[in-house]
């Protein structure tokens, strides 16, 4: 195979390009670093057009990754001058929302100047300072997390840090001694009367205890879900630690229990354990074996008492729903009620397509949104109001 004049470098260019997508965001591994440098050496560089899509069909894995791809292309292999305007992103707007493209550039910014961060901090402070503004917390708590810079991300998770999920109470069968409860305890009554002999008998009353139901979180880590599941991560670790009675479960290919890593208090000591205890990361999912699995060892356990049940995944079940339903079917009647939080619900275009998809919506009580800190925000609020029964039969989505 005759090869290009200046290939002896071929390797060692392609792996910083990917190092350039990797710290922008893309999941570039080292395998598709491998496979992109064979792709080039069977295709040649005759055309800069044969580089291009050779690269692209190789190291990406979805269309919406394209923008960040064309940017870094443009800038690693023909254009250094262009990185000079892309700083000028880097200036805060005043108003207004800004468009997808320019926060996919603002991402890519951001891993082109990384290692110029530290002689600049104290600029950096102050610019930070007037970003976030009041209009400019507005416009972060609508951006979607996918396309979120890494100061942005960073602001991100101190305000998830503050949220909370203030779930209302319900009543118990256990009763408890209350001056104005309805109920007469006997066994109390007649104990207290012993103090007096006997002869005079003081009427204990019991009213009902009220508690937070249990609170039980499956969230799916597959490669699809990845930048939403770590920000929820977030999310579930300010929960765990406001609240008690609360278990979360993580899965891809196979159900993990992460409850007791994100007890500690330190989100960063807990993150650092979750990513221990998770062997399938960023990889496949199975969501009818997982389901399967949590229904036969752990639904007894953490489903009694009323429990609220969230289930935050996007539906795409690489065994295309086969026995997703009876699972649902099943996590449904063990639950107080079902909220289904999906990430794909932030295209206004969403339609229940997928296998997954269909199988799963018919047993949910609530289908919502989880993309930005505005649908964590609505979930929260939505979540502290009293869910009615009616709501179990009118299984719609917005």
């Amino acid at each position: 195979m005759k090869r290009a004049p200046g290939s002896g470098r071929l390797a060692e260019n392609v792996m910083h390009f990917a190092r350039l997508l990797r710290a922008a965001g893309l999941r570039v591994g080292p395998d598709r670093v491998v496979d992109a440098v064979k792709a080039l050496e069977i295709a040649g560089a005759a055309h800069r057009e044969d580089w291009y899509w050779t690269m692209s069909a190789v190291l990406l894995s979805k269309e919406e990754q394209r923008p960040i791809f064309d940017q870094a292309f443009q800038i690693f292999w023909r254009d250094p001058k262009l990185a000079e305007r892309m700083m000028q992103l880097l200036v805060p707007k005043a108003k207004g929302m800004a468009k997808p493209a320019e926060q996919q550039s603002q991402r890519l910014t951001d891993a082109l100047y990384n290692r110029n961060r530290d002689d600049a901090a104290k600029e950096q402070r102050l610019e930070m300072e007037a970003r976030l503004t009041f209009s400019s917390r507005e416009v972060l708590q609508r951006m979607d997390f996918d396309t979120m810079s890494a100061a942005e991300l960073a602001e991100a998770k101190k305000m998830i840090a503050q949220l909370r999920l203030p779930l209302p109470e319900i009543r118990t069968r256990r009763y408890y001694p209350h001056r104005s409860g309805r109920r007469i305890d006997l066994r109390s009554s007649l104990r207290e009367s012993l103090r007096e002999g006997g002869d005079i008998i003081p009427l204990i009353h019991a009213a009902r205890r009220e508690l937070h139901p249990p609170l039980v979180v499956l969230c799916d880590i597959s490669g699809s879900m990845n930048p939403y599941a770590r920000m929820f991560l977030h999310f579930l670790h300010a929960i765990t630690n406001d609240r008690d009675r609360v278990s979360v479960f993580v899965f891809g290919t196979r159900l993990t229990n992460i409850t007791r890593q994100l007890r500690h208090r330190d989100v960063d000591v807990a993150m650092a354990k979750v990513a221990e205890a998770i062997k399938d990361w960023s990889g496949g999912t199975r969501i009818g074996a997982s389901l399967r699995e949590f229904n036969f060892k752990w639904a007894r356990r953490t489903l009694g008492q009323n429990a609220c049940l969230l289930l935050v995944s996007d539906g795409l079940d690489r065994e295309a729903g086969e026995g997703l339903g009876e699972e649902m079917e099943r996590l449904a009647k063990s639950a107080r009620y079902l909220v289904w939080l999906n990430p794909l619900l932030r295209y206004e275009k969403f339609e229940a397509r997928p296998a997954g998809v269909r199988a799963m919506l018919p047993h949910v009580d609530l289908f919502l949104p989880v993309h930005n800190l505005k649908s964590l925000v609505d979930l929260a609020r939505t979540l502290s109001q009293p869910l009615s029964n009616a709501n179990k039969d009118n299984r719609s989505w917005k």
